[in-house]
């Protein structure tokens, strides 16, 4: 029995939201560092100049193959042969690298066991591939806490289009619920699926955090449990 159905047999508190979405990277946890090292990798062997964790947050958010051609965007141009032959480079990459200097977010894990606890059901919705997503959660200890996991390649289309969202909401099969994310792209699905949405800025100055449809900006999870759980309003934007 994973943890998922072992705490919901004990839940004993009522909560505001009884699903939970979350994105998973730059929202549970910081993948920015192992990405830019794969991706500088797939730089190196083209010849291009190495690009910052910093300018490397700002392309995430629409999965691998857009933060891939983004990069070489800012390196100096991404014509698709070159996408072609150099995509491989970074993906073998970071396949062997997932979670060198990646880890979650603090707090992270004491969250969503007291969510848990209270009856919630956890839900993750991600653009990262599947063959990603699956060892990140295995080397994060999260693998037994989504009572559904929809990544970028589970449906035929994912974020913003709606459909992968309201698919994990769907699978957790508890209502109301609420997603988590942390750019543009989650206000955007958000919104589409008519769900509400809460930013996840955890360094501060996300430009999503700015965004008029969020409903609450955290830079501390203990903060979401209470929202949650109903035992706080909306965190100022």
């Amino acid at each position: 029995m994973n943890r998922y159905n072992a705490d919901f047999r004990a839940s004993t508190r009522a909560a505001r939201y009884r699903t939970v979405v979350f994105d998973l990277d730059g929202t549970l946890a910081d993948t920015a560092p192992d990405l830019a090292a794969s991706i500088n990798v797939m730089l190196q062997q083209m010849r291009r100049k190495a690009l910052t964790v910093e300018q490397l947050r700002l392309f995430m958010g629409d999965g691998v193959h857009e933060l891939v051609r983004r990069a070489m965007a800012a390196s100096g141009g991404c014509a698709e042969d070159l996408f072609a032959s150099h995509y491989p480079v970074f993906l073998d990459h970071y396949e062997n690298h997932l979670a060198d200097h990646s880890h979650a977010w603090p707090g992270v894990t004491d969250a969503l066991q007291a969510l848990l606890s209270s009856g919630v059901a956890l839900a993750l919705c991600t653009n990262k591939l599947e063959k990603l997503t699956i060892p990140f959660l295995e080397r994060l200890g999260l693998e037994d806490v989504f009572a559904a996991v929809i990544c970028g390649d589970t449906l035929s289309t994912c974020k913003p289009d709606p459909a992968p969202l309201l698919e994990a909401v769907r699978r957790a099969a508890r209502s109301p619920a609420i997603f988590v994310g942390d750019t543009g792209v989650d206000i955007a699905t958000a919104e589409a699926a008519g769900l509400p949405i809460v930013i996840a800025d955890m360094i501060g100055g996300s430009p999503a955090a700015l965004d008029p449809r969020v409903q609450a900006v955290i830079s501390d999870f203990s903060v979401l449990v209470d929202l949650v759980l109903g035992d706080k309003g909306p965190v100022s934007k």
